[in-house]
């Protein structure tokens, strides 16, 4: 029953075969038996997920049926979601309590979605591996020694375990990508834009974009239906026509001519990531597509860059956090200054002191323009790379990540291999683009390995399309990690 898809979800409960609270009620009682262990959730309240789906229950009776009435998801943790405690996996925010809705946890409740709790991350989204989070980190279903990625791990995690068929999650430098390759799940980043960033806790404005996770492209395609629109309340949501994502899944992949970049085929990819990576594209060749050899000459900048635009972004975004409105406050201070300094001393994390120093400084006088000014022009070469990259080819294909899952406290003294764990992700941020991570095998210790699609701007539906008709030939997404017991 919990490895069930949306679309038979929504069979049961429209048949009423099955209703919102005899659903929300067995992965409640998932989480309660599995979430111990995992940590995937920072908090989970069955009172509140039980009073929305009797809600959802009552609306049904009454003859409403709203795209997803009665399916069950977790929102991340970085969502203000009203009336429940939204940390953003930090001790600033340990105790606090949303007063409105973020615009994505809105739509899902308009939708008639049943919210089950809220999901572990990294602090402030900065990681990947969710062992900054002041929660405590995630444990890769697959192998509890291992991390699960970050920063969505706790979304991804939850997905892999089967505790939700469904998570919203956030990627501003792969935090979808890459824990879903990890974890093993179908992970989507759409394109900048697409998804309202309205009451989303902000890291780096530029880059940060909502998306999901689930078992399946096709569950991920009902829920972008969701999120997807335009919102007057944020100022970088595009008004676009309202697309079906579901409706292009079973168009023929027929002359679909793939992209595959050598700067991610060279050296740094592990070879049995690379291995699965070349049995997924043979399988997309059967399926009728072409390979198109091409080359994205930035790539290598991508890591360099981000460090510079991603923590200035945060060093403005999280000077809101001063004790002062809300959030931690210092106990012991003795004038404001003082209030200032002890608060963010102490509600802040190593990682996230260590970018907001970092974008202090690249954004400080006589150091703005050699630092800053510069990263954004290479920012605009790796733009056009993708852009013509796009004028020979559909859609662009390569390993999500360049290893599968590693070990706790393996890469922690070490930021700069730490951030090369986003190598393959952080370009497409940076250029806006949408990017797919799908299931596609298993490579050292029988961890997951993921493919990356990565498409022109708002290229969305196609990108689940190719996904949809691999995962119709193929199994790796359906596939459970050892001794998560199937309820």
């Amino acid at each position: 029953m919990s490895s069930l898809s949306i679309k038979k979800i929504k069979q049961l409960i429209d048949s009423k075969s099955l209703t919102a609270v005899e659903l929300a009620s067995l992965y409640l009682q998932r989480i309660d038996q599995l979430n111990p262990e995992l940590n995937a959730f920072i908090t989970v309240d069955r009172e509140k997920t039980l009073l929305q789906a009797k809600e959802v229950d009552r609306a049904i009776a009454k003859g409403d049926n709203t795209a997803l009435m009665g399916v069950p998801l977790a929102h991340k943790d970085i969502f203000c979601a009203k009336g429940w405690l939204t940390t953003c996996g930090s001790k600033m925010l340990a105790n606090f309590v949303a007063p409105y809705d973020a615009h994505v946890v809105e739509a899902f409740n308009h939708s008639g979605a049943v919210t089950l709790g809220k999901t572990n991350m990294d602090e402030f989204a900065m990681g990947s591996s969710n062992e900054t989070s002041y929660f405590g980190p995630v444990k890769n279903p697959w192998h509890l020694g291992r991390v699960p990625g970050g920063s969505s791990g706790g979304s991804a995690a939850a997905v892999a375990a089967r505790l939700a068929p469904l998570a919203t999650a956030t990627d501003t430098g792969g935090s979808i990508r890459q824990p879903a390759a990890l974890c093993g799940v179908t992970g989507l980043k759409p394109t900048y834009g697409n998804v309202s960033r309205y009451g989303m806790i902000a890291y780096a404005s530029s880059l940060d974009q909502g998306g999901l996770m689930a078992v399946s492209a096709e569950d991920v395609a009902y829920g972008l239906n969701i999120m997807v629109g335009h919102d007057e309340r944020d100022s970088t949501s595009v008004k676009r026509e309202v697309e079906d994502f579901t409706a292009p899944l079973n168009n023929s992949l027929k002359g679909l001519r793939i992209g595959l970049p050598e700067e991610f085929f060279k050296e740094g990819v592990d070879a049995d990531v690379a291995q699965a990576v070349e049995r997924a594209i043979q399988e997309l060749e059967k399926l009728g597509a072409v390979r198109v050899p091409l080359t994205l000459p930035n790539t290598s900048l991508s890591v360099p860059v981000y460090y510079v635009l991603a923590p200035a972004e945060a060093s403005s975004n999280l000077s809101r956090f001063d004790g002062v409105r809300y959030g931690h406050r210092t106990h012991d201070y003795r004038n404001l200054i003082e209030l200032y300094e002890k608060t963010r001393a102490e509600g802040f994390g190593a990682e996230v002191k260590r970018r907001i120093l970092t974008g202090t400084y690249v954004l400080s006088r006589g150091y703005y323009d050699a630092y800053y000014l510069q990263a954004q022009r290479v920012r605009r070469l790796i733009l056009q790379d993708y852009l013509q990259a796009f004028e020979r080819c559909d859609v662009i294909v390569g390993p999500s990540t360049p290893s599968v899952a590693f070990g706790f406290n393996e890469k922690t003294s070490d930021p700069v291999s730490m951030y090369l764990s986003d190598i393959f992700t952080i370009s497409v941020n940076l250029a806006g683009l949408p990017g797919l991570s799908i299931p596609i095998g298993f490579g050292d210790s029988h961890l997951p390995v993921g493919l990356q699609l990565i498409g022109p701007h708002f290229s969305e539906a196609k990108l689940l399309n190719v996904a949809h008709q691999y995962q119709l030939v193929s199994d790796w997404h359906q596939q459970l990690p050892t001794g998560i017991a199937q309820v």
